[in-house]
């Protein structure tokens, strides 16, 4: 086939007018996705602004009531915004840590500060700056160490503040008292609400962390920021209890087990594991924390009689949580409790001079591993 002059430079201008047809086509799409773009990036941008501008405002301009803001020995900024978030004083902590880095601060002091929901960022900063009034100088500290039994908290306070054995522990069985605090921290305490036949109703709620006693403090102002403290701790993992279909009860329950049982992560994952697996087969948890918590006392090997001692607390007589927790569990404990590992052990005895835990599936195994490392030693 032959073309003649004509029929190719036809051919070239159609060529041409496709090819042009085509770019235009491709830029105004390319124009159109531009657009786009930088439309979503200004409204964010603006959005994001926006956000921000809000979150530096007051919390609330109409409410200059004063709220007592107690600052723990070693409390960083970022823990003083979450609880001043808490305390619906500022709208968001992640904005004030932001705004806190452009101003020169200096180091937060410990100590009681009278803040309130109407005063701006600027005013806040001012009065931490200052560090507090002499009113509220912290005049002792009081150090709940993790594992530590209501009893024990209550001598440590004895120990270091005005405040004596007695008074602390009448306070915690005080039921007007503790039932104004389930009032006030609901989501923490209405489990334990409901019950019976608890040795102290607050055991395992009074967080393990170092507190600070001021002039005006009492007994139950003491327990208050300990019970205050899980509850700030346990916002973490409200929505993972309700996802595993436990309460509050029973994880600290289970948690002050793992507390004791184990001391590194991984054991304590692998010792939850264990009593899921007893309680999913409806066995006694046998836990010699149980039975030392219903002897009331500290012990270093369980013997057989004391296995028999006639308590709900005695695991390995009951079967079940029992009455609630032994101790006052850390939240390493805790997250454990509530991330335990997949596994398919019933049983776990550590070497008594090393500390190493050692798991079975069997009984046989178990009794295998008890000779070796706990008869033998």
């Amino acid at each position: 086939m032959s073309y003649n002059k004509s029929d190719l430079e036809r051919q070239t201008r159609t060529r041409k007018q496709r090819y042009d047809r085509e770019n235009r086509i491709s830029r105004k799409i390319v124009f159109i996705i531009v657009t786009i773009v930088l439309c979503v990036l200004t409204i964010g941008a603006i959005t994001a602004y926006g956000a921000i501008q809000y979150n530096l405002q007051p919390y609330d301009t109409n409410n200059k009531e004063k709220i007592e803001v107690n600052v723990s020995v070693g409390s960083s900024m970022k823990d003083l915004a979450k609880t001043l978030e808490e305390m619906k004083i500022i709208r968001n902590a992640t904005v004030f840590n932001f705004y806190l880095k452009t101003k020169d601060v200096g180091t937060l002091k410990a100590g009681n500060y009278a803040l309130s929901p109407s005063m701006t960022l600027d005013d806040i900063i001012g009065v931490l700056k200052s560090g507090g009034t002499s009113d509220h100088a912290v005049l002792a500290t009081v150090l709940v160490r993790e594992g530590d039994q209501i009893s024990q908290i209550a001598e440590t306070i004895g120990k270091s503040t005005p405040i004596t054995k007695d008074e602390f522990l009448e306070a915690i069985k005080d039921d007007t008292f503790v039932n104004e605090l389930v009032q006030k921290y609901p989501k923490l305490l209405t489990s334990m609400s409901k019950m019976t036949d608890l040795k102290y109703k607050l055991e395992g709620y009074l967080f393990p962390a170092t507190y600070d006693y001021v002039k005006d403090d009492t007994a139950k102002s003491m327990i208050e920021k300990m019970v205050k403290k899980m509850d700030s701790v346990m916002q973490h993992y409200y929505q993972a209890m309700i996802d595993s279909s436990k309460d509050v009860h029973q994880v600290l329950t289970i948690a002050s087990l793992a507390e004791k049982e184990g001391v590194k992560t991984d054991d304590r994952k692998k010792i939850v594991s264990v009593f899921d697996n007893r309680l999913q087969q409806d066995m006694p948890l046998q836990s010699d924390i149980s039975v030392l918590y219903a002897l009331g006392e500290h012990k270093e090997l369980v013997t057989f009689k004391d296995l028999e001692v006639d308590s709900p607390y005695n695991l390995y007589k009951y079967k079940g949580y029992g009455p609630g927790p032994f101790n006052s569990p850390s939240e390493d404990a805790i997250s454990a409790t509530l991330n335990p590992d997949k596994t398919e052990y019933f049983y776990f005895v550590a070497d008594v001079k090393t500390g190493i835990v050692y798991f079975a599936k069997t009984l046989q195994e178990h009794e295998a591993l008890v000779e070796k490392y706990v008869n033998n030693k």
